[in-house]
């Protein structure tokens, strides 16, 4: 079989096929103006005069590539990327200086407890990352153990928002007072 004959084989099989081909109508009407025609002409414009106006503006091409992919600035990125890397480096984060401090001196449990969730609500909200709670040594407690450090050792420990913690040294309050790192 050659090449003549598969030619001949396919005009006989696409002759046997039923021709269903009718005329297509559309129902679209000839010139009508599309939206963008429509648009000009509300204005008072032709859309080919807007075209014209248009194509006689000439723009540098540099510009028009900016203008439709924008553009990236490194050293910024890489200055961000730096700065978040620190900020989330535990050991740079326990040596910075607490960024907002609540004093509960005088407090009852229910009162520090309220006073602790508004002012972690309202640290979360400014999306600080190291506060300082100061509570006092329990010098005037009644009994043995200061009331408001284990208060404030079990709210941090219930609080998901909250993480590491820690005291500082004696020049900022010792074991009278609880540093906490916000969780980003």
């Amino acid at each position: 079989m050659d090449f003549g004959d598969i030619l001949s084989q396919w005009d006989s099989i696409q002759s046997q096929k039923p021709q269903h081909k009718k005329n297509q109508v559309s129902h679209k009407k000839a010139n009508a103006p599309t939206k963008e025609e429509k648009e000009a002409l509300r204005q008072g414009y032709s859309y080919e005069q807007i075209m014209q106006n248009e194509s006689k503006q000439r723009i540098n091409p540099m510009e028009l590539w900016l203008r439709r992919y924008g553009t990236v600035d490194k050293d910024r990125e890489i200055e961000e990327n730096a700065r978040l890397e620190k900020l989330n480096n535990i050991n740079y984060l326990k040596s910075i200086p607490p960024e907002a401090t609540l004093d509960l001196h005088q407090l009852t449990r229910e009162e520090a407890w309220d006073k602790l969730k508004i002012f972690v609500d309202s640290c979360c909200i400014k999306k600080l990352r190291k506060i300082l709670i100061i509570h006092g040594k329990g010098n005037h407690s009644h009994g043995s153990d200061p009331v408001l450090g284990q208060l404030v050792r079990i709210f941090i420990e219930q609080d998901k928002r909250l993480g590491t913690s820690g005291h500082p040294d004696r020049n900022h309050g010792g074991t009278g007072a609880t540093w906490v790192i916000i969780k980003a």
